[in-house]
């Protein structure tokens, strides 16, 4: 510490390539995130049967909604690494999307693994809202869900006389905006809410679909497949439970490892929200055996393009 009053130079110097460092990280993957999603896209879109499969399109809506929570979340950190402030106005609707979009991502896992499960166990008597042509009401009901809970949070925000909403310059982030007590508790419960109940959801159809492996012989490849998949839901369940964790692990991390506390936050921001985003196009889309044969087919149409 006394180096650093000696040298605030150093230190100033060290801040900023640490930033230059992290936006290095962050924004490269997220190109090359963006690129996959749009490929697979234009896939869904140009391929009929991929539309007429209930699967695919809750594959399609959950990659559209990480884009759009990746977009949002790597917009307010590049924000808050260059300490750019702005009026709330602007910064409230910039954050409601973020956490509607974030809220979103276990609700679709959810709704993911129940299609597995009515696909398995009733493939002649499918619910008419689980079929490809009414699955949007799916859909529609997933992002109101997501939606009311950050409406509701930010309307018990407590109004500082000294911030105008028009005017006042913050930097955005959710801190600035959580100063009620009962905001906070309000919000816990809620995390907790939506994670167990779809951790329950997750759990019943893992288990049903490998107890159904198990008694059946035919069509076992498929049954495992689907077990698989659901899986795999739960591990990235599991990743976005760690995000909601984060405000108590840091503080302990903080305690007891020689971090900055920004580095801290930056790691779990990494591994926790951006991370399990990344994933979703590899855990999904290349794992499908007939998506894998379409993604490879764009990429290599797209380098002979290249070539001159």
């Amino acid at each position: 510490m006394d180096n650093l009053t000696e040298f605030p130079g150093n230190a100033t110097s060290n801040k900023r390539l640490s930033v230059i460092i992290k936006i290095c990280v962050v924004i490269p993957l997220f190109c090359v995130f963006l690129c996959c999603v749009v490929v697979m896209l234009h896939i869904f879109a140009c391929h009929r049967q991929f539309l007429d499969s209930p699967r695919y399109i809750l594959f399609a809506y959950m990659l559209i909604n990480d884009t759009l929570q990746l977009l949002s979340s790597v917009l307010l950190f590049l924000f808050v690494m260059g300490q750019v402030k702005f009026a709330l106005v602007f910064c409230i609707p910039l954050l409601f999307f973020s956490t509607a979009t974030f809220r979103n991502t276990p609700l679709i896992l959810a709704a993911m693994s129940l299609e597995r499960y009515i696909s398995i166990f009733y493939p002649l008597q499918r619910p008419a809202a689980w079929r490809s042509d009414r699955i949007w009401i799916i859909a529609l009901s997933v992002w109101l869900v997501s939606s009311v809970f950050p409406f509701i949070d930010h309307s018990m925000m407590k109004h500082d006389p000294a911030v105008d909403f028009l005017s006042t310059p913050v930097i955005c982030k959710t801190s600035a905006l959580s100063s009620s007590p009962v905001q906070a508790m309000f919000g816990a419960a809620v995390s907790f809410l939506f994670f167990a109940v779809v951790a329950v959801i997750i759990f019943f159809t893992y288990v049903r679909i490998l107890l159904e492996t198990r008694k059946m012989r035919q069509d076992r490849e498929s049954l495992s497949k689907a077990s698989h998949t659901v899986l795999l839901h739960g591990v990235q369940l599991l990743l976005c439970i760690m995000a909601f964790t984060s405000p108590v692990t840091e503080t302990f991390t903080v305690l007891h490892a020689n971090w900055l506390p920004e580095d801290i936050t930056f790691f779990y921001y990494f591994c926790f929200i951006l991370f399990p985003r990344f994933l979703s196009p590899l855990i999904y889309g290349f794992r499908d055996q007939s998506l894998r044969s379409y993604i490879g087919k764009s990429f290599f149409c797209c380098s002979n393009r290249i070539k001159p």
